[in-house]
Protein backbone atom coordinates (compact mmCIF):
# COMPACT_ATOMS: atom_id res chain seq x y z
CA UNK A 1 0.00 0.00 0.00
CA UNK A 2 2.82 2.41 0.91
CA UNK A 3 4.59 1.68 -2.38
CA UNK A 4 1.42 2.41 -4.38
CA UNK A 5 0.90 5.61 -2.42
CA UNK A 6 4.45 6.80 -3.18
CA UNK A 7 3.97 6.05 -6.88
CA UNK A 8 0.76 8.12 -6.92
CA UNK A 9 2.49 11.06 -5.21
CA UNK A 10 5.46 10.88 -7.61
CA UNK A 11 3.13 10.76 -10.61
CA UNK A 12 1.16 13.80 -9.44
CA UNK A 13 4.32 15.81 -8.74
CA UNK A 14 5.66 15.12 -12.24
CA UNK A 15 2.21 15.59 -13.82
CA UNK A 16 1.63 18.96 -12.16
CA UNK A 17 5.16 20.32 -12.60
CA UNK A 18 5.00 20.27 -16.41
CA UNK A 19 3.31 23.17 -18.19
CA UNK A 20 2.68 25.36 -15.15
CA UNK A 21 2.11 29.10 -15.36
CA UNK A 22 5.20 31.11 -16.26
CA UNK A 23 5.43 34.85 -15.78
CA UNK A 24 6.77 37.78 -17.80
CA UNK A 25 10.24 38.63 -16.54
CA UNK A 26 12.89 41.29 -16.98
CA UNK A 27 16.37 40.74 -15.52
CA UNK A 28 15.05 37.50 -13.98
CA UNK A 29 12.38 39.42 -12.03
CA UNK A 30 8.61 39.21 -12.51
CA UNK A 31 7.20 42.29 -14.26
CA UNK A 32 4.19 43.93 -12.61
CA UNK A 33 1.38 45.27 -14.79
CA UNK A 34 0.96 48.59 -12.97
CA UNK A 35 -2.61 49.21 -14.18
CA UNK A 36 -3.92 46.30 -12.10
CA UNK A 37 -0.95 45.38 -9.89
CA UNK A 38 -0.86 41.78 -11.08
CA UNK A 39 1.94 39.57 -12.35
CA UNK A 40 0.96 38.42 -15.86
CA UNK A 41 1.55 34.99 -17.38
CA UNK A 42 3.98 34.66 -20.27
CA UNK A 43 2.41 31.41 -21.55
CA UNK A 44 -1.06 32.85 -22.14
CA UNK A 45 -3.63 30.78 -24.02
CA UNK A 46 -5.25 33.54 -26.07
CA UNK A 47 -4.75 37.14 -27.16
CA UNK A 48 -6.07 40.10 -25.11
CA UNK A 49 -8.51 42.54 -26.71
CA UNK A 50 -7.94 45.43 -24.30
CA UNK A 51 -5.55 47.83 -26.04
CA UNK A 52 -3.43 48.65 -22.98
CA UNK A 53 -3.09 44.99 -22.02
CA UNK A 54 -2.31 44.02 -25.62
CA UNK A 55 0.39 46.72 -25.82
CA UNK A 56 1.88 45.53 -22.52
CA UNK A 57 2.18 41.97 -23.86
CA UNK A 58 3.52 43.29 -27.18
CA UNK A 59 6.15 45.29 -25.35
CA UNK A 60 7.30 42.15 -23.52
CA UNK A 61 6.84 39.75 -26.44
CA UNK A 62 10.39 38.44 -26.03
CA UNK A 63 9.30 36.98 -22.68
CA UNK A 64 6.27 35.21 -24.13
CA UNK A 65 6.29 31.48 -24.85
CA UNK A 66 4.54 32.05 -28.21
CA UNK A 67 4.18 35.03 -30.55
CA UNK A 68 1.27 37.19 -29.48
CA UNK A 69 -0.29 37.49 -32.95
CA UNK A 70 -0.16 33.71 -33.44
CA UNK A 71 -2.80 33.40 -30.72
CA UNK A 72 -6.53 33.68 -31.34
CA UNK A 73 -8.58 36.22 -29.41
CA UNK A 74 -10.04 34.66 -26.28
CA UNK A 75 -13.60 34.54 -27.63
CA UNK A 76 -12.33 32.21 -30.37
CA UNK A 77 -10.02 30.13 -28.18
CA UNK A 78 -9.65 26.52 -29.32
CA UNK A 79 -7.74 24.21 -26.91
CA UNK A 80 -6.25 22.16 -29.74
CA UNK A 81 -4.87 25.21 -31.58
CA UNK A 82 -2.49 26.48 -28.87
CA UNK A 83 1.14 25.36 -29.09
CA UNK A 84 1.46 24.16 -25.48
CA UNK A 85 1.10 20.39 -25.53
CA UNK A 86 2.02 19.03 -22.11
CA UNK A 87 -0.23 16.34 -20.62
CA UNK A 88 -1.11 18.65 -17.72
CA UNK A 89 -2.28 21.42 -20.04
CA UNK A 90 -4.06 19.19 -22.54
CA UNK A 91 -6.07 17.20 -19.99
CA UNK A 92 -6.95 19.90 -17.45
CA UNK A 93 -5.80 23.50 -17.99
CA UNK A 94 -6.96 24.17 -21.56
CA UNK A 95 -10.36 22.40 -21.24
CA UNK A 96 -11.10 24.33 -18.02
CA UNK A 97 -10.02 27.60 -19.66
CA UNK A 98 -12.27 26.85 -22.64
CA UNK A 99 -15.25 26.12 -20.36
CA UNK A 100 -14.70 29.36 -18.39
CA UNK A 101 -14.58 31.34 -21.64
CA UNK A 102 -17.64 29.68 -23.18
CA UNK A 103 -19.68 30.08 -20.00
CA UNK A 104 -18.50 33.69 -19.70
CA UNK A 105 -19.71 34.45 -23.22
CA UNK A 106 -23.10 32.90 -22.37
CA UNK A 107 -23.62 34.80 -19.10
CA UNK A 108 -21.84 37.90 -20.48
CA UNK A 109 -19.47 38.14 -17.50
CA UNK A 110 -16.24 36.28 -16.83
CA UNK A 111 -16.42 36.96 -13.09
CA UNK A 112 -19.76 35.14 -12.87
CA UNK A 113 -18.31 32.43 -15.12
CA UNK A 114 -15.38 31.86 -12.74
CA UNK A 115 -17.79 31.61 -9.79
CA UNK A 116 -20.14 29.20 -11.59
CA UNK A 117 -17.27 27.00 -12.78
CA UNK A 118 -15.91 26.93 -9.24
CA UNK A 119 -19.31 25.75 -7.99
CA UNK A 120 -19.47 23.08 -10.71
CA UNK A 121 -16.05 21.68 -9.80
CA UNK A 122 -16.91 21.64 -6.10
CA UNK A 123 -20.20 19.90 -6.92
CA UNK A 124 -18.30 17.20 -8.84
CA UNK A 125 -16.15 16.68 -5.76
CA UNK A 126 -19.14 16.11 -3.43
CA UNK A 127 -18.86 12.27 -3.46
CA UNK A 128 -15.17 12.48 -2.48
CA UNK A 129 -15.84 15.12 0.17
CA UNK A 130 -18.75 13.11 1.54
CA UNK A 131 -16.56 10.01 1.81
CA UNK A 132 -13.80 12.02 3.50
CA UNK A 133 -16.25 13.46 6.05
CA UNK A 134 -17.67 9.97 6.66
CA UNK A 135 -14.12 8.73 7.34
CA UNK A 136 -13.63 11.62 9.79
CA UNK A 137 -16.83 10.70 11.66
CA UNK A 138 -15.79 7.05 11.81
CA UNK A 139 -12.36 8.08 13.09
CA UNK A 140 -14.04 10.05 15.89
CA UNK A 141 -15.95 6.92 16.92
CA UNK A 142 -12.80 4.81 16.80
CA UNK A 143 -10.64 7.33 18.69
CA UNK A 144 -11.24 5.93 22.22
CA UNK A 145 -10.22 2.42 21.14
CA UNK A 146 -7.20 3.73 19.25
CA UNK A 147 -6.18 5.77 22.32
CA UNK A 148 -6.36 2.63 24.48
CA UNK A 149 -4.10 0.77 22.03
CA UNK A 150 -1.63 3.66 22.05
CA UNK A 151 -1.57 3.62 25.85
CA UNK A 152 -1.21 -0.17 25.92
CA UNK A 153 1.96 -0.07 23.80
CA UNK A 154 3.23 3.31 25.06
CA UNK A 155 6.58 2.05 26.39
CA UNK A 156 7.04 -0.89 24.06
CA UNK A 157 9.17 -0.42 20.96
CA UNK A 158 10.29 -3.98 20.21
CA UNK A 159 9.39 -5.51 16.86
CA UNK A 160 6.81 -7.95 18.23
CA UNK A 161 4.97 -5.22 20.14
CA UNK A 162 4.96 -2.91 17.12
CA UNK A 163 3.51 -5.70 14.95
CA UNK A 164 0.85 -6.49 17.55
CA UNK A 165 -0.01 -2.79 17.87
CA UNK A 166 -0.33 -2.45 14.10
CA UNK A 167 -2.60 -5.51 13.88
CA UNK A 168 -4.87 -4.26 16.69
CA UNK A 169 -5.15 -0.83 15.06
CA UNK A 170 -5.99 -2.42 11.71
CA UNK A 171 -8.75 -4.41 13.42
CA UNK A 172 -10.21 -1.17 14.79
CA UNK A 173 -9.98 0.45 11.34
CA UNK A 174 -11.79 -2.54 9.86
CA UNK A 175 -14.45 -2.43 12.59
CA UNK A 176 -15.30 1.20 11.80
CA UNK A 177 -14.74 0.95 8.01
CA UNK A 178 -11.78 3.32 8.11
CA UNK A 179 -9.30 3.47 5.24
CA UNK A 180 -6.29 5.53 6.44
CA UNK A 181 -5.18 6.21 2.86
CA UNK A 182 -8.55 7.31 1.42
CA UNK A 183 -8.41 10.80 2.92
CA UNK A 184 -5.01 11.43 1.33
CA UNK A 185 -6.11 10.02 -2.03
CA UNK A 186 -9.16 12.28 -1.96
CA UNK A 187 -6.92 15.32 -1.47
CA UNK A 188 -4.58 14.25 -4.26
CA UNK A 189 -7.51 13.88 -6.65
CA UNK A 190 -8.82 17.34 -5.80
CA UNK A 191 -5.46 19.16 -5.82
CA UNK A 192 -4.81 18.86 -9.59
CA UNK A 193 -8.27 20.31 -10.33
CA UNK A 194 -7.66 23.14 -7.87
CA UNK A 195 -4.30 24.10 -9.40
CA UNK A 196 -5.53 23.62 -12.98
CA UNK A 197 -8.43 25.99 -12.32
CA UNK A 198 -6.12 28.66 -10.90
CA UNK A 199 -3.75 28.22 -13.82
CA UNK A 200 -6.58 28.49 -16.35
CA UNK A 201 -7.62 31.81 -14.77
CA UNK A 202 -4.04 33.11 -14.80
CA UNK A 203 -3.49 32.27 -18.46
CA UNK A 204 -6.65 33.76 -20.00
CA UNK A 205 -6.29 37.56 -20.46
CA UNK A 206 -10.01 37.99 -21.25
CA UNK A 207 -10.87 37.11 -17.64
CA UNK A 208 -8.73 39.98 -16.34
CA UNK A 209 -10.25 42.41 -18.86
CA UNK A 210 -13.71 42.05 -17.31
CA UNK A 211 -15.29 43.44 -14.14
CA UNK A 212 -17.84 42.43 -11.51
CA UNK A 213 -19.43 44.35 -8.60
CA UNK A 214 -17.52 47.47 -9.70
CA UNK A 215 -14.21 45.57 -9.37
CA UNK A 216 -11.80 44.88 -12.22
CA UNK A 217 -11.20 41.12 -12.34
CA UNK A 218 -7.49 41.63 -12.93
CA UNK A 219 -6.97 44.30 -10.29
CA UNK A 220 -5.50 43.52 -6.89
CA UNK A 221 -7.14 44.99 -3.77
CA UNK A 222 -3.95 46.96 -3.02
CA UNK A 223 -4.19 48.83 -6.33
CA UNK A 224 -7.98 49.13 -6.09
CA UNK A 225 -7.76 50.70 -2.63
CA UNK A 226 -5.03 53.08 -3.79
CA UNK A 227 -7.45 54.27 -6.47
CA UNK A 228 -10.19 54.90 -3.90
CA UNK A 229 -12.35 51.86 -4.69
CA UNK A 230 -13.25 50.76 -1.16
CA UNK A 231 -15.39 47.82 -2.22
CA UNK A 232 -12.09 45.91 -2.12
CA UNK A 233 -12.22 46.25 1.68
CA UNK A 234 -15.40 44.14 1.57
CA UNK A 235 -13.66 41.58 -0.64
CA UNK A 236 -10.72 41.26 1.78
CA UNK A 237 -13.06 40.91 4.77
CA UNK A 238 -15.10 38.20 2.99
CA UNK A 239 -11.90 36.30 2.10
CA UNK A 240 -10.64 36.36 5.70
CA UNK A 241 -14.00 35.59 7.36
CA UNK A 242 -14.90 32.75 4.97
CA UNK A 243 -11.42 31.25 5.39
CA UNK A 244 -11.69 31.48 9.18
CA UNK A 245 -15.10 29.76 9.27
CA UNK A 246 -13.93 27.08 6.85
CA UNK A 247 -10.87 26.32 9.01
CA UNK A 248 -12.91 26.43 12.22
CA UNK A 249 -15.23 23.78 10.78
CA UNK A 250 -12.19 21.64 10.01
CA UNK A 251 -10.96 22.07 13.58
CA UNK A 252 -14.27 20.88 15.01
CA UNK A 253 -13.67 17.46 13.46
CA UNK A 254 -10.32 17.00 15.24
CA UNK A 255 -10.13 14.84 18.32
CA UNK A 256 -7.73 15.26 21.21
CA UNK A 257 -5.92 18.31 22.56
CA UNK A 258 -2.79 17.74 20.48
CA UNK A 259 -4.66 17.60 17.14
CA UNK A 260 -6.85 20.57 18.12
CA UNK A 261 -3.82 22.66 19.11
CA UNK A 262 -2.02 21.82 15.87
CA UNK A 263 -5.07 22.87 13.86
CA UNK A 264 -5.43 26.06 15.92
CA UNK A 265 -1.85 27.16 15.19
CA UNK A 266 -2.22 26.17 11.55
CA UNK A 267 -5.41 28.22 11.28
CA UNK A 268 -3.75 31.31 12.78
CA UNK A 269 -0.77 30.91 10.44
CA UNK A 270 -3.00 30.45 7.38
CA UNK A 271 -5.20 33.42 8.29
CA UNK A 272 -2.16 35.67 8.57
CA UNK A 273 -0.79 34.39 5.25
CA UNK A 274 -4.13 34.75 3.45
CA UNK A 275 -4.74 38.20 4.93
CA UNK A 276 -1.44 39.39 3.48
CA UNK A 277 -1.84 37.47 0.20
CA UNK A 278 -5.38 38.80 -0.32
CA UNK A 279 -3.94 42.27 -0.94
CA UNK A 280 -2.14 41.06 -4.07
CA UNK A 281 -4.65 38.52 -5.40
CA UNK A 282 -6.34 39.44 -8.70
CA UNK A 283 -10.07 39.79 -8.10
CA UNK A 284 -10.91 36.80 -10.34
CA UNK A 285 -8.82 34.46 -8.18
CA UNK A 286 -10.16 36.07 -4.98
CA UNK A 287 -13.73 35.35 -6.16
CA UNK A 288 -12.77 31.74 -6.82
CA UNK A 289 -11.32 31.45 -3.32
CA UNK A 290 -14.42 32.98 -1.69
CA UNK A 291 -16.85 30.73 -3.61
CA UNK A 292 -14.82 27.66 -2.63
CA UNK A 293 -14.87 28.66 1.03
CA UNK A 294 -18.60 29.42 1.08
CA UNK A 295 -19.39 26.15 -0.71
CA UNK A 296 -17.28 24.22 1.83
CA UNK A 297 -19.02 25.97 4.75
CA UNK A 298 -22.55 25.25 3.43
CA UNK A 299 -21.60 21.67 2.53
CA UNK A 300 -20.18 21.09 6.00
CA UNK A 301 -23.38 22.36 7.65
CA UNK A 302 -25.59 20.15 5.45
CA UNK A 303 -23.40 17.06 5.98
CA UNK A 304 -23.43 17.54 9.76
CA UNK A 305 -27.20 17.87 9.85
CA UNK A 306 -27.60 14.71 7.75
CA UNK A 307 -25.25 12.81 10.07
CA UNK A 308 -27.18 14.02 13.13
CA UNK A 309 -30.46 12.75 11.61
CA UNK A 310 -28.96 9.31 11.04
CA UNK A 311 -27.90 8.98 14.68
Amino acid sequence: MKKKFKVIILFLIVFMSVGCTKYIKEDKKNVIYETTGQTLASNILCKPVNEDLYNFYKEHENSLEVKLDDLAVCSEFNPSAVGYKSLWESILVKPIAWLILKLGLIVQNFGISVMLMSLCIRALMIPLTKKSMSQTENMKKAQPELARIEKKYQNKDDKESMMAKSQEMMMVYKKYSINPVSGCLSAFIQLPLFFAFLEAINRVPAIFEGSLFNMSLGMTPMVGLSQGNYIYVVLIIVIIVSTYISFRNSMSSQQGNEAANQMKYMMIFMLIMISVASLSLPTAIALYWVVNNIFAIVQNIIMKKLNERRK
